[in-house]
């Protein structure tokens, strides 16, 4: 569904100084496979979703999504950002048809769909209210009904969980998985959390420092559906301890270079 090839991605700060965000990024993302990218603060992995989107051109490399080059932004492609970023005048429903207004597609049609995603995520009576009403943990909620509401194949999730507390965290969690497991997207998550990737993930991606490559892709073969319970199963801690070990390996043979 997704393929990188390739990639790189050069910024320009300011003052002029080159910035290498990305190189050589060679990635593959299956039809409906749930894919946790996790590495050091810095290392591109937002950069990497913005790519994706098609919200930023690559420096070099080539990206497909369906069969098709991605050159510039996408209808099937919804995004969840670190914060919710919903208008604050809006109410939750207004916030979760944006998408369709920013796509010259008529709203109305859609109020039926967006009220069902708003029950489906524990909104169902708050779609009047404005997002200052709302906790940080429902206010992410009407942000993934947003990205939702156009049916987009894929979802690309930047860190969406990142600003909360521990519980509403978890609780989160569990409510992706269940949105994934009733609707069967493509979904891209971007995390800095190593369980929260091998509970999540069907396959999770390990990226190096800045320039960010992908050090290691490993599988997680733990049944569906999945449950925070599975943490204790010998299947679960063998792949965190693989992942912890591409990223702290790495991270020491830098350090011993310099």
């Amino acid at each position: 569904m997704i393929r990188l090839e390739g990639i790189g991605q050069v910024f320009r700060s300011r003052d002029g100084a080159r910035v290498a965000a990305l190189d050589g990024v060679d990635l593959s993302v299956g039809r409906e496979q749930f894919v946790c990218i996790v590495g050091p603060s810095g290392c591109g992995k937002s950069t990497l979703l913005r790519l994706v989107a098609g919200l930023i051109a690559p420096t070099r490399g080539a990206i497909e999504v369906d069969g098709r080059r991605v050159d510039g932004p996408r209808e099937d492609v919804g995004i969840v950002f670190q914060k919710p970023t919903l208008f604050p005048w809006a109410s939750v429903l207004d916030n979760v048809l944006m998408p369709l207004k920013l796509m010259g597609r008529p709203a109305a049609p859609h109020g039926r769909r967006a009220l069902e995603l708003l029950e489906m995520v524990g909104l169902g009576g708050f779609e009047t209210r404005l997002p200052g009403e709302l906790s940080g943990g429902m206010q992410q909620r009407a942000a993934i009904c947003r990205a939702l509401i156009h049916d987009p194949p894929i979802l690309l999730m930047d860190e969406p969980f990142g600003a909360l507390d521990a519980l509403t965290r978890e609780e989160m969690t569990l409510e992706l998985l269940s949105i994934w497991q009733d609707r069967r997207k493509t979904i891209v998550f971007v995390t800095h959390s190593i369980t929260e990737a091998v509970l999540l993930a069907d396959k999770v991606v390990v990226m190096s420092s800045r320039p960010g490559r992908v050090v290691s892709s490993l599988d997680v073969a733990l049944p569906r559906p999945r449950s925070f319970a599975q943490e204790a199963l010998p299947e679960f801690q063998s792949v965190a301890a693989s992942v912890r070990a591409s990223i702290f390996s790495r991270r020491k043979a830098a350090a011993d270079a310099r």
